[in-house]
């Protein structure tokens, strides 16, 4: 569980780089929430973002699940 939370602060961080206190801005989670929805990236505003963060939270946790063991693999530790 700690393991995924910060996977997850990692991920947020590097992604939003420039746009920590927006991240509806940042064109990388833009462009990646474009190819998950299919909605346009300069049509997301912070209402889509906090909507697809909560209606997909189960899925985004285990993404950063599955992040923290890919970290811990490629530091050489058990997964």
């Amino acid at each position: 569980m700690l393991g995924a939370l910060v996977s997850a602060v990692r991920f947020f961080w590097t992604a939003t780089s420039g746009h920590r206190l927006r991240p509806w801005k940042s064109e990388y989670l833009r462009w990646r929430l474009e190819t998950f929805t299919g909605q346009r990236a300069e049509t997301i505003g912070p209402k889509d973002f906090w909507r697809l963060a909560v209606s997909e939270r189960r899925q985004m946790y285990r993404f950063f699940k599955w992040m923290n063991q890919m970290d811990r693999v490629s530091q050489g530790k058990k997964p």
